[in-house]
């Protein structure tokens, strides 16, 4: 017998209690079956949400988009709510899937699971959708190496490392700019997150450190200024989330470095595809974050309808973006912008 532990509290929430920062779907009206679930509130997750009102209108299912504003507890508190209402299915990106993989089991135990973006492999779910990360670290860490083809002292940026994606992302960019073998996904070996002045006998690089901000971005301003100040070689600056590499630049630029430290990243924040075309930044990596949402209420009307998942791993393909591809990406993601933005 299904456990129903989870919500017997949370019936009694009022509806405001729980639900958060979320977006009704244009569908909901008619009854939302399904609910797509982010780890925080970022213009990434609007572009997410476009994907998911396409797929809402294509297969004709509702979809309820929950954006929490208080990292795991207000997520929890969000998927309690989902569960109580008899929500159907949930997409969710773990804030912390380590230590949630006990709560996450209770909701595949209610619930019809998948991950996207960070996965929980640990847990119940039933497929994850996202980049390979480690993949696109690697990416990531060729754009360093185009940026600083003399090599050069390198300092990583990122919200937080007890999300997977990040640590994969993180190892990607160490592997390559080491000239490290590439490993295979499910098996990466990490280096320690307190690791610093990285190095190898057949490499170019150092990599100074890496600097988390547990999703602070006003620290992660600071610690990009900090570095500057205690770093005077620093070559390359690298965001691992979609806020840091612009923190990145606002710094470079009021400490008058600009064109002197190259920035190279993730996702598609305006500021920093705008850096891209003024030369200010070398280049990112972006997920098409509007495939995630796509994907995500694709694979959920599926699994409803008895389709099971043919692995546990669907893959969104990443994209890389540079000076020659910018226009025509930065059209793309205003389109999914406006589209994401929409009631």
């Amino acid at each position: 017998m299904k456990t129903r532990s989870l919500i017997v509290i949370t019936c009694a929430l009022s509806l405001v209690g729980w639900l958060g920062c979320s977006k009704k779907s244009e569908t909901e009206g008619n009854g939302a079956r399904i609910a797509y679930v982010t780890n925080g509130v970022d213009p990434f997750w609007d572009l997410c949400a476009a994907g998911v009102r396409i797929a809402e209108k294509e297969f004709g299912i509702g979809c309820e988009v929950h954006m929490p504003t208080k990292g795991v507890v207000d997520q929890k508190r969000i998927m309690e709510g989902l569960l109580a209402k008899g929500i159907e299915g949930i997409a969710v990106s773990p804030v912390d899937a380590e230590n949630q993989t006990p709560f996450l089991n209770e909701v595949a135990a209610n619930s019809k699971l998948i991950t996207q973006d960070a996965d929980a492999p640990k847990s119940k779910r039933l497929v994850y959708i996202g980049t390979n990360n480690y993949k696109a670290g690697r990416a990531l860490g060729k754009l360093v190496k185009e940026a600083l083809p003399e090599g050069g002292e390198v300092i990583i940026f990122v919200g937080r490392l007890e999300q997977l994606n990040a640590r994969q992302r993180r190892q990607g960019v160490i592997d390559e700019l080491l000239e490290k073998p590439e490993q295979e996904l499910g098996a990466v070996k990490f280096d320690a997150v307190d690791a610093k002045n990285l190095t190898a006998e057949d490499s170019k690089y150092t990599i100074l450190d890496t600097r988390t901000d547990n999703f602070d971005k006003a620290k992660a301003k600071s610690n990009a200024e900090d570095a500057i100040t205690k770093y005077e070689n620093v070559k390359c600056m690298v965001g691992l989330f979609a806020y840091n590499p612009p923190a990145c630049i606002d710094a470079i630029k009021e400490a008058n470095k600009a064109g002197e430290i190259k920035v190279c990243g993730f996702d598609e924040q305006d500021a920093l595809l705008q850096a891209i075309k003024d030369g200010n930044a070398h280049g990112t990596i972006s997920q098409q974050p509007w495939e995630y949402g796509y994907e995500s209420v694709k694979m959920l009307k599926n699994i409803l309808d008895g389709k099971q998942p043919e692995t546990a791993f669907h893959e969104v393909p990443f994209l890389v973006v540079t000076k020659d591809n910018i226009d025509e990406f930065w059209a793309k993601k205003k389109e999914m912008a406006e589209l994401g933005k929409q009631d």
